[in-house]
C-alpha cells in the first residue's frame, strides 16, 4: 500500500504543469522525450537482503570483530559480482529462516540448507551450490554404535530443523535432543549427554580437525547424499540472476578457488538440478 506523508504541494504542481506541457506539445504535431526504458543498473538497484546462519563452520561463522567468514560468505559474495547485484547479509536462526523467506522479510538466503522436496514445495532453490552427506559422531570410545542400524534406543543430538534432526528421528532413538547450532550439538556428545550426533559430514569433520570438538570421531558411511541450494521466496525475480551467478562462477574457476580454500581435494561435479 502506498503511503505518502507530508505531500510537497509545489513539486506536486510543477509536476502537473510538466505533465501539461509535454500533451500540449504533442498535440501541436511535436514528440516530447522519453525516459529511458532500459533496467536499472546495478548501482541503482536495492541490494538483496541475504540471510544466513553464522553457526556453522566452516560454511559460515562469525568472528570477534562482528564479520562473517567462510565457504558460502566467499561464494555468496562471488555470486552476486558475477551475477551483477548487490546484497546485504545478516544472521537468523536456522529454524526462522524459511518464514522469513514466506514473509517477504529477507530475499535470499545462503545457509547450507539442503535441498528437499519438502522445503521445495515453500521456497525456490538454485541450482546446487555443494554435495554434501548426513554423518554420525560418537565418542572416540564407543563401541556399541557403528552405523545407521545400532542408534535404536539411543540418545542423540542434532540442530533443529535440519536433515540431521529428521534422520535422528527416523532411527528409533529413545530421545533426540536439539541444539540451535551443530557445533552445541556436538559438544552435548563429547560432555558424554547423548551417544551420537547427525549433521553434515563436513561440519563434523571440521570441527574435529579444528579442535572445536574433542574425543568425537566419525562411524560408518554417510547416511545420505544432499545437495546444498541458495533460497529464495516462490517465484522471486532474484533467482535468476543468482543462478547466472553460480553457472558464471562454475564456469571460469572461481568456485573451484574458493572450495580448495576451504576443502581439501577436487571440487566434485554439481548437478544442474538436485535429485529430489
Amino acid at each position: 500500500m502506498l503511503r505518502f506523508t507530508r505531500i510537497r504541494w509545489r513539486a506536486l504542481g510543477l509536476g502537473l504543469l510538466s505533465l501539461v506541457c509535454v500533451v500540449l506539445f504533442s498535440a501541436c504535431g511535436g514528440s516530447a522525450p522519453t525516459a529511458d526504458s532500459g533496467s536499472p543498473s546495478t548501482a541503482d538497484a536495492a541490494p538483496l537482503k541475504v540471510a544466513l546462519d553464522p553457526t556453522f563452520p566452516p560454511f559460515q561463522s562469525q568472528t570477534g570483530a562482528g564479520q562473517f567468514e567462510g565457504f558460502d560468505i566467499d561464494l555468496m559474495n562471488a555470486v552476486a559480482e558475477a551475477g551483477g547485484f548487490t546484497m546485504n547479509m545478516e544472521g537468523l536462526p536456522f529454524d526462522g529462516i524459511i518464514p522469513a523467506l514466506q514473509a517477504g522479510t529477507i530475499d535470499a538466503t545462503i545457509s547450507t540448507m539442503t535441498i528437499t522436496k519438502e522445503r521445495a514445495e515453500v521456497v525456490d532453490f538454485s541450482r546446487p551450490y555443494f554435495k554434501a552427506g548426513l554423518a554420525i559422531a560418537v565418542q572416540d570410545g564407543n563401541t556399541d554404535i557403528t552405523g545407521f542400524d545400532s542408534l535404536s534406543g539411543k540418545k542423540i543430538s542434532a540442530q533443529i530443523g535440519t536433515t540431521g534432526e529428521a534422520e535422528a528421528r527416523k532411527s528409533g532413538a529413545s530421545e533426540v535432543r536439539t541444539f540451535d547450532s551443530t557445533p552445541i550439538a556436538l559438544q552435548e556428545l563429547s560432555n558424554g549427554n547423548v551417544d551420537a550426533t547427525i549433521s553434515d559430514a563436513p561440519a563434523i569433520l571440521y570441527a574435529i580437525k579444528s579442535g572445536g570438538v574433542r574425543g568425537v570421531k566419525v562411524v560408518g558411511e554417510l547416511l545420505t547424499e544432499e545437495f546444498y541450494g541458495i533460497a529464495t521466496p516462490k517465484g522471486s525475480p532474484n533467482l535468476a540472476k543468482i543462478n547466472a551467478g553460480l553457472q558464471t562462477i562454475i564456469a571460469n574457476g572461481k568456485y573451484k578457488e574458493i572450495y580448495q580454500k576451504w576443502f581439501d581435494g577436487e571440487p566434485p561435479v554439481l548437478p544442474e538440478a538436485a535429485p529430489i
